[in-house]
């Protein structure tokens, strides 16, 4: 094991961005990654069938802020893609987030105008302004018919929790639109890296003082080093406590478990997302990757089916007054070490959208260094943010 300046643990957005700035400041880097490849989470490669798909779930880049999508742009060329979703209810197709056209196909009305559908959602929701768990927050949203629908079971399926068993947090950052907007997301920058998201991650850990070791677990590896100035752990951080919080109260992680098919057919749903919210399949939601990008190719296309599980890697922190509690004493645990420093989702137990993880990198290494990592405007494309959303419609 070589004596690098700064040791990071995964290569995942947190630890490729940290090593790139680190690398560009002068400081030899040695990543560690568990998994045999980078990228973490947002991994993908061309399968058997010519498609590029992600192993760990789509990934779908949004954000508002000015200098994460500086910095994304200096390492790849990003074309436009403003992320649907359609979720089965009733036998029905509908567009989520809940906007106008949800309302009207389930339950045949023809509302037209945002006034239509506040007053619609105003005799239907429930006045909860304190919301104290995710159900509250539905209700408060949306009303009780709905949260029967769209919410409840598919929230189980997710969690495998009830609304009212999780932070209202949770179901929270699901919006309702009250106009016909089915965008998924409203960000102003909306987009895929070209030839996808490995290709990104490859580029930002390319450079000549970054030294990246798969294959690596750091527990296996940790006594060989020696003489660094920085540790940036981005793995769960009980796991990096040996677990000391958890022997009676152990912090909850979901995963999930990704069934990937081939069809012969050129696609298999009209759209890259459906959504299943109901109890009558035990899936999540079906991906179709050939739609992002829209992938030309042979008669033939890969879907996968994603069933939320508590075994396998950890994905999703499980955000509740008891896990958070517990989480707490590891935090206290890990502001007390010197030079250690616990970045992203799994380390701060927290769930961070794509655009939060690369700007809350960006954030500590500015921070600690005081070097600000991009220079900000830059210039907008992803195709000019889509003709700038085709002239503001």
């Amino acid at each position: 094991m070589n004596n690098p300046d700064i040791v990071i643990i995964g290569a995942g957005i947190s630890g490729a961005v940290l090593a790139e700035r680190y690398a560009n400041a002068g400081k030899r880097v040695t990543v560690l990654e568990r998994r045999d490849h980078i990228a973490g989470n947002c991994y993908d490669y061309i399968d058997a069938n010519g498609i590029l798909v992600s192993k760990y779930g789509a990934h779908l880049f949004h954000t508002n802020y000015e200098d994460v999508w500086a910095y994304v742009n200096q390492f790849a060329d990003w074309y436009p893609w403003e992320h649907r979703v359609l979720a089965k209810v009733d036998d029905k197709l509908v567009p989520i987030p809940v906007n106008i056209t949800t309302v009207n196909e389930l339950y045949g009305l023809s509302l037209k105008t945002e006034k239509d559908m506040q007053r619609w959602l105003d005799a239907n929701r429930h006045d909860i302004p304190e919301a104290k768990n995710g159900r509250d927050a539905v209700l408060h949203k949306v009303g009780n018919d709905l949260y029967e629908k769209m919410f409840r079971h598919y929230t189980k399926k997710q969690w495998d929790k009830y609304p009212e068993e999780l932070d209202a947090s949770v179901l929270n950052r699901i919006p309702v639109r009250t106009n016909f907007d089915d965008r998924y997301f409203s960000d102003r920058y909306q987009a895929l890296p070209k030839g996808g998201y490995t290709r990104l991650f490859a580029a930002i850990l390319d450079h000549p003082n970054i030294t990246v070791r798969l294959s690596t677990d750091y527990f296996d590896v940790r006594d060989q080093l020696r003489g660094y100035e920085k540790l940036f752990y981005t793995g769960p951080i009980d796991r990096f406590f040996e677990f000391k919080h958890s022997l009676t109260d152990k912090l909850e992680y979901r995963s999930i478990n990704f069934v990937s098919e081939t069809v012969a057919q050129e696609y298999f749903q009209n759209n890259s997302v459906i959504n299943y919210p109901g109890k009558e399949v035990d899936y999540t939601r079906i991906v179709e990757y050939r739609h992002f990008g829209k992938q030309e190719g042979p008669q033939v296309t890969t879907i996968v089916k994603e069933y939320t599980t508590d075994e396998g890697d950890p994905y999703y922190p499980v955000p509740n007054a008891r896990n958070q509690a517990i989480y707490e004493r590891y935090r206290a645990e890990a502001e007390a070490l010197e030079d250690v420093y616990f970045v992203g989702r799994l380390a701060n137990y927290k769930y961070f959208n794509m655009d939060q993880a690369f700007h809350n990198a960006l954030e500590l290494f500015e921070q600690l260094e005081g070097q600000s990592a991009v220079q900000v405007p830059v210039t907008a494309t992803a195709e000019q943010v889509a003709a700038e959303q085709v002239a503001a419609e």
